[in-house]
This record gives structure tokens, C-alpha cells and sequence, in this order.
């Protein structure tokens, strides 16, 4: 499964490049990222529980940066074993461009799974891998560039409310 997207984030192309390196930040971003411990010169190490369809498992595995152009590119490479459920594997080609102030981030991902979840059909495969691959990079968005402003007026206001406010919906 193959797909390809871009995304404007309001941050220079060294923070998102220093953002992509930092297994903190990854393991933010990365949707049920348990832990994420390592280097970029090394690689990282990845615990990750994910539900695909009815099949829900926990996944180890091993992250690799490589052919790295600081502040402009990098290639992403994981494989995961998540015991009887299967495997996952895939890659990403990121590229960083300045532009209007902030950077350009586009990304061709590559994934393919084995096991129980390939059983899923590709469908639910693809919908699944499309939905991982864009929250990540939204999460990434929101890590660099702090919530919406809009999230964070909801956020503030809900706060204000008292717990039985919030379940009623009233001050």
C-alpha cells in the first residue's frame, strides 16, 4: 500500500527535522506509542498497541533513519512483530521545503502487513494505514505548533467548568 501527502506547519525546517530525530517527540506523535527509546544514529526501539479491525495487538520493533540531509530529508524505515496478530512493515520518504514562514512537509509512505492482518483485506489494510500515517503527521503539526486556537478556546473553557458542568453542559 502506497500513498502520499503534504501538510504546511508553522515551524522552520531545523525544528521539524530536530522534531523527527527526537524519540520524545516520536513517541508523542506515533498513535499508541507505549515506549520509544534509542538514537537516530543508532535507531529507535518501539513498543506500539494498535486495534486494526477486531484484531487488536501490541508491536515491537525497530526504527531506522537513514539517507538523512539535515533539515531537508529522511527516510524512515520500521518493521514490527506483534506476535500471532502478525507483522507491519513500511517506510516513509519525508522531505522538508521552506515555505510561506514555516516549512512544507510531504511524505511518500510504503506499508505492508503479514499474518492475521493481512487476512483483513486491504481495505481495511489501507484505510488503516492512511489514518495511522496522517495522525502521526498531525500530531507532529500539533507537538511543533501547540493546539489550534480554536482546540484551545474549547479547552480553556471546559476547564472553567466545574466536572458536573461538563457531563450537563452547563456552568
Amino acid at each position: 500500500m502506497k500513498m502520499s501527502d503534504t501538510r504546511q506547519i508553522a515551524a522552520t525546517p531545523e525544528e521539524v527535522f530536530a522534531a523527527l530525530l527526537d524519540p520524545e517527540v516520536l513517541k508523542a506523535c506515533v498513535p499508541g506509542a507505549e515506549t520509544v527509546t534509542g538514537t537516530p544514529e543508532e535507531g529507535f526501539e518501539a513498543t506500539v498497541t494498535q486495534k486494526v479491525g477486531p484484531v487488536k495487538a501490541t508491536f515491537k520493533g525497530a526504527v531506522t533513519l537513514s539517507e538523512m540531509v539535515p533539515n531537508e530529508a529522511l527516510t524512515i524505515t520500521g518493521e514490527g512483530k506483534g506476535g500471532a496478530a502478525g507483522f507491519a512493515k513500511g517506510g516513509a520518504v519525508v522531505r522538508l521545503v521552506p515555505k510561506d514562514g514555516g516549512t512544507e512537509l510531504s511524505y511518500d509512505v510504503e506499508a505492508n502487513v503479514g499474518g492475521k492482518l493481512a487476512q483483513l483485506g486491504s481495505r481495511i489494510i489501507d484505510g488503516f494505514s492512511k489514518k495511522m500515517a496522517d495522525q502521526f503527521f498531525s500530531n507532529l503539526q500539533t507537538t511543533l505548533e501547540g493546539p489550534a486556537p480554536e482546540a484551545a478556546a474549547g479547552e480553556a473553557k471546559a476547564e472553567k467548568k466545574g466536572w458536573l458542568g461538563r457531563i450537563t453542559g452547563k456552568s
